[in-house]
């Protein structure tokens, strides 16, 4: 997908940090002027706004935005709450709004809501199991928003285990997907890893790999609920 027109620059660290996370492309500008500056070639995906430390500027660039020859969608607005009380007199200027803190949550679920309502743009390869996300193109992985640090064995055994939600797979069957055929390693190299993944993940969320006695281990729930 095109990047997102981010504003200001550079952006609040946990706004940076979720896009990041959401595998958002992006690029920060100060003004309208700078904007059209970094423009890429095929144009914006859309713009998330941060009205938060200079109002003024941001208002001024959303109406510079809705002033193109083609106007850019989604533009999403980010604010206090304190500022809710003006908003209705400039809501021509926005698609929707978050307020701050930024969640990651609510955030990416207002940009995917944007996309998909506007047709602007495309969402990042994802799977996603409750708070649990795995970005496959960026190769990264998080928790409620809060990055893991994985190695990419790590990674490529988390992310193999969770596209199969509910399903078990024995020690040999992992190391023959994960690993490859050609690994000579033993089933321990499983038991090892699976370990510091369920550590990285924390004690709330380590029960999302469980072992099934005598046959091997099965991420998230059962279809029979056990």
């Amino acid at each position: 997908m095109e990047p997102l027109l981010v504003f200001p620059d550079p952006p609040a660290a946990e706004l940076a940090q979720t896009l990041d996370l959401g595998g958002y492309p992006w690029k920060a500008a100060t003004s309208a002027d700078a904007a059209d500056r970094v423009e890429p070639e095929d144009g914006w995906a859309g713009a998330v706004v941060a009205g938060t430390e200079d109002p003024d500027g941001a208002f001024a660039l959303c109406r510079a935005l809705r002033k193109r020859d083609l106007p850019l969608e989604p533009v999403l607005l980010l604010l206090h709450p304190a500022q809710l009380a003006h908003l209705d007199l400039r809501d021509d200027l926005f698609d929707d709004f978050c307020l701050v803190p930024v969640r990651p949550g609510e955030l990416e679920t207002r940009l995917k809501h944007l996309f998909w309502r506007t047709g602007q743009g495309t969402r990042p390869e994802l799977i996603e199991y409750g708070d649990l996300m795995l970005n496959l193109e960026t190769y990264q992985a998080a928790i409620a928003g809060r990055p893991l640090d994985l190695t990419y064995m790590e990674y490529e055994l988390l992310k193999f285990l969770s596209s199969h939600p509910g399903k078990v797979f024995t020690r040999e069957t992992l190391l023959s997907r994960v690993w490859g055929y050609d690994y000579y390693g033993g089933a321990r190299t499983v038991d090892v890893h699976v370990r510091r993944l369920r550590a990285k993940l924390g004690e709330e969320r380590a029960s999302l790999i469980t072992t099934v006695r005598s046959v091997g281990y099965r991420f998230g729930e059962s279809r029979w609920g056990a």
